[in-house]
């Protein structure tokens, strides 16, 4: 078999997460990495064979098969449109773009090219989500009419706390919403069927105005982004959906919570107890299945990597996702789709339709 060349474009946080990631999958290469910081360093501290501060000197070098955008917002369509150009397939961290316009091109020039475009929408490939998405589409539910919860995270609590993230020429003009609340609008679509048609939306800044520690010493910076968001969504399948997204949230580190409501039963995941499924019943005892291959069915055994009692978190989560992409890029049709540029597209276009509704106070139609 072929072996595929992957590169990443940005070293932060997630970039060091996407190039682990690969190193797992067998015939995929890491040859490179681009970033604007210490790129050659930071190649030689992860054994990967080149470090470029340019990326298109780095795809035009390497030649890699697929590139991964794990930089602010405001680049990934350039990087995209380079990478696309130049015939390479594209694996984008969420969200997308920072508006629907700039999505739109990115989803244009990959149905030209012909070259594959996926999110990094990691959460389709825990196995509960994907177990709880099977149930829903069997029918095990009932009528889904409720689909709740939210992500919260408190790295953003004090006002001295700073990042690229808050600045909306960096990140776009939603925060909390798009950073935190595409992750969950996706996965309730993903685990439901249903996809969200409308929508209102209450948009808080807690600090206005908070301190970035420069070398000059602390500066003001006006902020214009939302530091939490609560939403009312109405799918196409009737359900209703409530949720909050939050970067300010004291004791949350990084929270997933979704639940969903039918007629027969409830089904609750949370990503803090990332390899358990609590199932609801009105008469009778809950129930609460754990991770495990030889109690599920075989779609969701196929993504599952390890024996029950052995715990699969955030980084199996990529490996099963990148795993689906590179297949795809390989020609084989992957059972549990991974997100597309055209999932990127119509998840910016609920933010879009998010920040309208939190300034006009009205509902919003997607």
């Amino acid at each position: 078999m072929k072996r595929l060349k992957a590169a990443v474009v940005g070293m932060g946080f997630i970039g060091f997460a996407h190039v682990e990631a690969l190193r797992r999958i067998p015939h995929v290469d890491v040859v490179a990495i681009a970033d604007s910081f210490g790129a050659k360093e930071k190649a030689e501290r992860l054994g990967v064979p080149a470090g470029y501060a340019d990326y298109v000197e780095m795809m035009d070098a390497c030649k890699p098969d697929c590139i991964h955008i794990c930089t602010p917002n405001s680049t990934h369509m350039a990087i995209a449109m380079a990478a696309i150009e130049r015939g390479i397939h594209v694996v984008c961290e969420k969200p997308m773009a920072r508006n629907a316009e700039e999505a739109q091109k990115m989803v244009d020039a990959v149905r030209k090219s012909g070259v594959i475009g996926a999110l990094n929408f990691h959460n389709r490939y825990y196995p509960i989500p994907y177990r709880m998405r099977r149930m829903a589409l069997d029918g095990e539910l009932g009528e889904i009419y409720h689909i709740q919860g939210g992500y919260l995270q408190d790295w953003l609590q004090y006002k001295t706390d700073f990042s690229w993230k808050l600045l909306s020429d960096q990140c776009g003009k939603t925060r909390a919403t798009a950073d935190l609340g595409s992750h969950w609008i996706d996965l309730a679509e993903y685990v439901t069927g249903q996809q969200v048609t409308e929508v209102f939306a209450e948009f808080k800044t807690v600090y206005p105005q908070r301190t970035q520690m420069t070398e000059q010493g602390p500066k003001d910076v006006d902020i214009d982004t939302e530091d939490f968001s609560c939403v009312l969504l109405r799918f196409d399948g009737g359900a209703v959906g409530t949720a909050t997204f939050s970067a300010v949230f004291s004791g949350k580190k990084n929270q997933t919570v979704l639940q969903v409501a039918g007629t027969r039963q409830s089904l609750e995941w949370d990503n803090e107890r990332v390899n358990d499924l609590l199932i609801g019943h009105r008469d009778g005892p809950n129930g609460l299945l754990t991770k495990d291959p030889s109690l599920v069915d075989r779609a969701t055994a196929a993504v599952i990597g390890y024996p029950g009692g052995h715990a699969e978190g955030f980084p199996d989560a990529f490996k099963q996702n990148f795993t689906a992409i590179y297949g795809a890029i390989r020609g084989e049709a992957p059972e549990n789709p991974f997100a597309t540029f055209e999932d990127g597209l119509h998840m910016m276009k609920i933010c879009d339709a998010l920040y309208e509704s939190a300034h006009s106070g009205k509902w919003v139609a997607v």
